[in-house]
């Protein structure tokens, strides 16, 4: 089976959760498949491309592509005033439809895996040039639902008028790859149900995200102990930037009354002016980390005071594989089989998340309860070995409905 992999971004290094999927889908299909996976990128980026063919291995090509600067201010004025929402002219360019044109003269391929709906031009182009592939899109989650909660909580009235605009025309284009893609993976049954009222004739199968649970188990005990409250997350995210500030600013300050022995550390490329000047003698901000799992070993708990955002949170799958227990908002945990005050904490108030913070003591019963059943739950549930597997038995569905077409032509 011949598939191609097209995303937005090249995936190595994994420096977000989005990265992560598309790096062991693409590793898992292309242990079974002949894979050429097909990336976006804002600069030169050969040699993350090159390492991340390294990566991948079993003969996969990785193709970095060249796209338009985002954010230009015709894209910004088009995305308000046109029917295209920014988050997709951000993405579209005749020069990468050239390029995408011309790796179809070349090779041919029987299955296409799309991440994103931001890649619509491209996909409507190649239903033209390869009518006889099958497109598969990957749902990290429902773009127009977080824009939509973006604007619930966004207190800049032009920005918040602006996502609500764009959330509306990504609803738009949501529908339309509904129909025109054969098949479609989202993180969680939620998010199935949410697709499936819109088009009920749609194939939309669940394929959550995972964690890498030998990877992060591989990790010693911090010689120092457990006193960090750790956030975890890329820093360049609006949803993270939202949470971890709102977690600065409403909720540390009440744990800190009662355990001053604890420390905030922020964990996340390319963090802000707005993350940086949290920076203080109890709260550490530290950009792009090499390795995370040593933060995740000094951690009493990882945080995920996320307030807006979807899919499914990679950094709970973290946490839990490391054997950090988790204190998150409802949201945060959203999609996931968790089980409150089991294998997690859940807290929707500044209030309520400092109940849960300072409740916990290291190594306590509470806490090695907590641990031990979020580590049970990702081994069974969600390691990438057993999601890849759903993956790829969708993939070989399709092959065999497009085989299927072909002979009966």
């Amino acid at each position: 089976m011949r598939v191609l992999y097209f995303s937005p971004r090249i995936c190595w290094p994994t420096i977000s959760g989005a990265h992560l999927r598309d790096y062991y889908f693409a590793r898992q299909l292309a242990q079974q498949a002949q894979l050429t996976y097909v990336g976006l990128v804002n600069e030169d980026s050969q040699i993350a491309a090159d390492r991340m063919r390294d990566k991948l291995g079993n003969g996969a090509e990785v193709i970095a592509l060249r796209r338009d600067k985002s954010y230009k201010r015709a894209n910004i004025v088009r995305g308000f005033l046109g029917p295209t929402p920014l988050n997709v002219l951000n993405f579209t360019s005749a020069a990468v439809t050239q390029e995408v044109e011309r790796i179809f003269a070349e090779r041919s391929f029987d299955v296409v895996q799309i991440e994103s709906m931001h890649l619509i031009a491209y996909a409507r182009r190649i239903r033209q040039i390869a009518p006889n592939a099958r497109l598969i899109l990957d749902w990290h989650n429902i773009e127009s639902e977080i824009l939509s909660r973006f604007a619930e909580n966004d207190r800049n009235p032009l920005r918040a008028l602006y996502a609500r605009r764009t959330a509306g025309l990504s609803k738009n284009v949501e529908t339309e790859l509904l129909r025109l893609c054969h098949a479609h993976t989202v993180c969680s049954e939620r998010e199935r149900e949410m697709l499936r009222a819109r088009v009920p004739q749609a194939r939309i199968e669940v394929v959550g995200n995972g964690v890498d649970c030998e990877y992060f188990a591989d990790v010693p005990a911090a010689a120092g102990g457990r006193r960090d409250v750790l956030f975890m997350g890329r820093m360049d995210y609006h949803a993270n930037i939202d949470a971890a500030l709102y977690f600065a600013r409403e909720i540390w300050p009440l744990v800190r009354q009662r355990r001053p022995e604890l420390r905030l550390t922020i964990v996340g490329a390319q963090p802000p002016n707005a993350i940086l000047g949290l920076r203080a003698p109890d709260v550490v901000i530290t950009g792009t980390v090499d390795d995370v799992r040593p933060f995740y070993r000094s951690a009493l708990v990882s945080v995920v005071p996320l307030r807006v955002g979807g899919g499914t949170r990679l950094k709970v799958l973290e946490a839990m594989a490391a054997g950090t227990p988790v204190v998150s908002t409802t949201l945060g945990a959203e999609g996931l089989a968790t089980a409150p005050g089991k294998n997690i904490l859940i807290a929707d108030t500044p209030e309520e998340m400092a109940d849960a913070i300072v409740s916990l003591q290291a190594e306590s019963p509470q806490w090695n309860e907590l641990a031990a059943n979020g580590g049970r739950l990702v081994q069974e549930k969600y390691d990438w070995s057993v999601v890849g597997e759903a993956l790829w038995r969708l993939h070989q569905e399709q092959f065999e409905m497009g085989a299927a077409c072909l002979g009966a032509k």
